[in-house]
């Protein structure tokens, strides 16, 4: 049995590492700078946001992602500055990620402006064979030991953003990068092209509707759609339900803490046309919004 699950476990990172796929995120919308650098200082206040996603639990090895990461508005609002840490585990192997962002900012009319950013840093991938049940030790494919690599990065966005609607495009990595695990080389990461956005309908005083879309593309695989509906109450609390590739369903909550901290949580539920409904994925969200400066926003905003 132990045996069966690492060939899965080996296919798995196999299949993640050839497809070049990004990690997946449910709560991308209140933490852009996932995705995409524009988002640095958009807001024109501090934020800070730590994310842990645990993704398809009950599946042996099954991957984890943590990621960090800080904005902030500078220069009058016109620019903002950033920096992001990512650490995405599959079985016995870690990606580790670490970026510097700048946004440039023009304000287009009263409500709305358009945002440039770009992102700059290293990618460090890690494999430790050791954690494997491995049948022939001799085998190339499975070298002893650990195996590390590294790679630059460099990435790029931009966003058109109102009190009513959001939207962005970007690639976060758009440098190929390969890495060689024993006698085998792997596409790390390839470009990935994200197209979200968001709009909020104010039904009451209390009440809005704000309905999403992101689209992810990447050569060698088909395109990505989340579609997502969300109510928010009082800009405190919010409650969605999202849909991914019609193979994944989800509900989406969060919820304000006092005026700075936000705390959201994700359920995904996975169809049997997916990896089998038995595995579920479950993510958290921790948010810091506030004004530092004295140029800064202190006041709550839709995105």
């Amino acid at each position: 049995m132990r045996f069966t699950l690492t060939l899965i476990l080996a296919f798995a990172i196999a299949f993640r590492l050839s497809a070049q796929q990004d990690p997946i995120y449910a709560q991308y919308l209140t933490n852009p700078m996932l995705i995409n650098p524009s988002y640095a200082g958009l807001n024109n206040n501090l934020q800070v946001n730590a994310g842990y996603r645990m993704q398809w639990m009950g599946l042996d090895a099954s991957p984890r992602t943590f990621n960090l990461n800080g904005n902030m508005s500078i220069v009058n609002n016109k620019a903002g500055i950033g920096a992001s840490v990512l650490a995405d585990k599959i079985g016995n192997t870690t990606i580790t990620e670490f970026n510097g962002v700048f946004a440039y900012k023009l304000k287009l009319q009263n409500d709305l402006t358009f945002s440039f950013g770009m992102q700059g840093g290293v990618l460090g991938f890690k494999t430790d064979n050791s954690e494997l049940n491995i049948r022939d030790p001799n085998d190339d494919a499975f070298p002893a030991g650990t195996t590390r690599s590294s790679s630059v990065n460099l990435g790029a966005g931009v966003s058109l953003m109102s009190e009513k609607f959001f939207v962005g495009l970007s690639v976060p990595r758009m440098l190929p990068s390969k890495i060689n695990s024993g006698s085998q080389q792997f596409e790390l990461y390839n470009q990935h092209f994200y197209l979200f956005g968001a709009y909020v309908h104010t039904i009451n005083e209390r009440l809005r509707f704000k309905p999403s879309v992101l689209l992810r593309g990447v050569k060698g695989a088909p395109l990505s759609a989340d579609v997502a509906l969300s109510l928010n109450f009082n800009m405190l609390y919010t409650a969605g339900l999202f849909v991914r590739n019609l193979n994944t369903y989800g509900v989406l909550l969060q919820a304000m803490l006092g005026e700075k901290l936000r705390l959201g949580y994700v359920f995904e539920l996975p169809s049997t046309k997916s990896v089998g409904s038995q595995f579920k994925t479950h993510e958290i969200q921790l948010g810091l919004r506030m004004g530092v400066l004295n140029f800064h926003e202190r006041s709550l905003s839709n995105f």
